[in-house]
């Protein structure tokens, strides 16, 4: 895995797109380099001030896979996406976003406060953030709703110097106008908590593009058994079962064309299509419940899969950091071995030097010798 720096982190962020792969990948990159949190998320706050709207959803997107995967790991990502949101949430605030980006986000804020990864008062204030871009958009309702209610109101409201004399409204028509008045504040809240409840109904029924991961609470991976037993149960599941298949298809016509029951000739017939229709509606019934009983199992074994290969892609990680370390470690062994190696053959050769202890060596010079 390569190593972290700023620009290799930025050309990532560059590439990444909304598919769930591309989002994955650079989030177990960025939890793999968990140690430097507070730049990337400096980085990636940069990164997201600077990019398209178009593209905000994606970058918000990766900051809850980073979040939520990194749980287990430590909390250094959580705190510091923590500190960074009110402004990240202020920035989506300045613009008007289109209705799926703003889906997209709300449903962010909706998940980490099902989840507690935020307190709930932290969501209230980045969800009043968000919905500062609303405003407008609320007052337009409003004023149309008045205008139509009462046109008279919104002209005097605008300028009311401008009104002809001919166009003053009657005293019926002015009782009319002071009821829209009074009773403004109410059709506002009204309107709000209308707003409000629609989008709440559509944030649950739609689903978004990306899945929001991790797809349930943070559990731990199963064991390789457990695994292995899920799938080979499945072996014998329903739709492997080849005798109950082979009678269903072997079932007489009459059972279920309504169009021959003009050939039953006498009640002794009736009687025993009867019962023939009983023992298949049984049969089928029982298939179809093992049938329900199968999906189910499978639906439990792709959420085991998705959590043992996530749980893999982590030890993978961990794994190759490791390997890098050692890598970097074994260069460093390696140098100090080359640099003793080319030391120790630029030592003389004990062996070969002549013996002090014998005769070979001259008495050394007196001090007298050396200085006349």
């Amino acid at each position: 895995m390569a190593n972290f720096n700023e620009d290799g982190l930025k050309k990532k962020l560059d590439d990444l797109n909304m598919s769930q792969q591309s989002i994955q990948t650079l989030s177990l990159w960025l939890i793999h380099h968990k140690k430097h949190a507070h730049t990337v998320v400096n980085v990636w706050l940069r990164e997201l001030v600077k990019a398209s709207e178009s593209r905000k959803l994606t970058f918000m997107y990766l900051a809850n896979d980073v979040i939520q995967n990194s749980k287990k790991k430590g909390p250094e990502y959580s705190k510091e996406f923590g500190a960074k949101l009110s402004k990240v949430f202020e920035h989506l605030g300045s613009y008007r976003l289109d209705e799926k980006t703003l889906k997209g986000v709300n449903r962010l804020l909706t998940v980490w406060e099902e989840r507690s990864v935020y307190s709930g008062d932290t969501i209230k204030e980045l969800r009043k953030s968000l919905a500062v871009h609303l405003t407008t958009d609320l007052s337009h309702c409003i004023i149309s709703l008045d205008l139509r209610a009462n046109p008279y109101i919104i002209v005097n409201r605008r300028n009311s110097s401008k009104l002809k004399e001919n166009h003053k409204p009657e005293k019926r028509e002015l009782n009319n106008s002071y009821e829209t008045i009074t009773s403004k504040k109410s059709r506002r809240e009204s309107l709000e908590r209308t707003i409000s409840e629609e989008r709440s109904r559509r944030e649950s029924e739609s689903e978004v593009h990306i899945s929001l991961s991790p797809t349930a609470s943070p559990k731990d991976p199963p064991e390789p058994e457990q695994l292995i037993q899920a799938l080979q149960d499945l072996e014998n599941a329903a739709t492997s079962d080849a005798a109950v298949r082979e009678k269903i298809a072997s079932l007489p016509v009459e059972v279920s064309d309504v169009n021959l029951l003009h050939k039953l000739q006498d009640t002794h017939a009736g009687k025993a299509l009867h019962e023939e229709v009983e023992c298949a509606l049984a049969l089928l019934e029982s298939y179809n419940k093992r049938l329900a009983e199968e999906m189910e199992a499978r639906k439990a074994v792709a959420r085991m899969l998705h959590d043992y290969i996530t749980h893999q892609k982590d030890l993978l990680a961990q794994a190759e950091e490791k390997l890098e370390e050692h890598r970097q470690k074994l260069h460093k062994v390696q140098k100090v071995r080359t640099e003793l190696k080319a030391h120790l053959q630029n030592l003389p050769d004990i062996s070969k030097l002549p013996s002090i202890t014998g005769v070979g060596l001259a008495p050394l010079p007196s001090p007298g010798d050396l200085f006349t």
